[in-house]
């Protein structure tokens, strides 16, 4: 979720995070196994029929992650909006071995009708703008690991449809808003998690390449033993920043800003 800037000067933390290479590039880590978690030690071989790249170099999960959902915009009609290239992928490390928890979450970088500022009470406040190569991002995808790779092949699908439907269709940084109360999962997850399935379903027999989602067949523990180790980008989360209310150029629409909505748990294919 965005947080409020409370416990450090505003001036320490900058309005824009901007990362260019190869002098300032995005920060890709490696992740692990939680320290308590029980690692497994026997079926760490995958199916050599699928290719998830060079054995024994590191395995670019978020680079993984982002060719596929360019291959799900191109394909579905109801993601046709999304431009991969203005969503940055990222991924967080899980902090204990739970299978249920946090599994993916979106964060949008605007405000309501895509406006970057917003006015609560008397204060203004700008979300984080997040520069990658000089494009500025709308987006931010972050995946929680190893939990995500250790669900079902289906359950991995419905997650992440379910976390790229959350973007709203004007694709302006703000969320897609359903009819009702529960305007971003309506009155039923299940229900929305159902059509995800069948939105993976229709994706992955309306000619998807088999290669792209061939890594979300195995687990962390089996591309960790081909690979050699999981990588991935790691990001700070975006923050809510004061500014000065003089700068406030946007209209406010004084509405309380849902963030980090679409965060998603494990759930069977229906």
């Amino acid at each position: 979720m965005l947080r409020t800037a409370t416990r450090r000067p505003a001036r320490q933390l900058p309005l824009v995070l901007s990362w260019q290479g190869p002098d300032r590039p995005l920060p890709v880590r490696p992740l692990r196994v939680p320290p308590r978690a029980r690692r497994r030690v026997v079926g760490l071989e995958a199916p050599p029929w699928l290719d998830t790249g060079a054995e024994g170099e590191p395995f670019d999960f978020c680079a993984g992650v982002r060719r596929l959902c360019a291959d799900i915009a191109r394909h579905c009609p109801e993601l046709a909006h999304i431009d991969t290239s203005r969503v940055l992928f990222a991924a967080t490390q899980a902090r204990a071995g739970h299978k249920h928890g946090l599994q993916a979450r979106v964060t949008p970088l605007r405000f309501r009708g895509g406006q970057l500022r917003r006015k609560r009470g008397k204060v203004t406040y700008q979300v984080q703008c997040y520069v990658v190569d000089g494009r500025e991002m709308l987006y931010l995808v972050t995946f929680c690991l190893p939990r995500f790779l250790d669900q079902g092949f289906d359950d991995k699908m419905i997650t992440l449809f379910h976390e790229l439907y959350h973007i709203s269709p004007a694709f302006e940084g703000d969320l897609r808003r359903l009819a009702g109360r529960c305007e971003l999962h309506s009155h039923s997850k299940a229900r929305y998690d159902a059509h995800m399935a069948t939105l993976a379903r229709a994706y992955l027999a309306g000619g998807a390449d088999k290669s792209l989602h061939a890594f979300l067949r195995l687990d962390f523990a089996q591309l960790t033993y081909r690979h050699g180790s999981v990588v991935g980008v790691v990001v700070p989360r975006p923050r809510l920043l004061p500014v000065a209310s003089e700068d406030n150029k946007e209209t406010s629409d004084g509405e309380s800003q849902r963030s980090a909505a679409g965060q998603s748990h494990a759930g069977g294919v229906a």
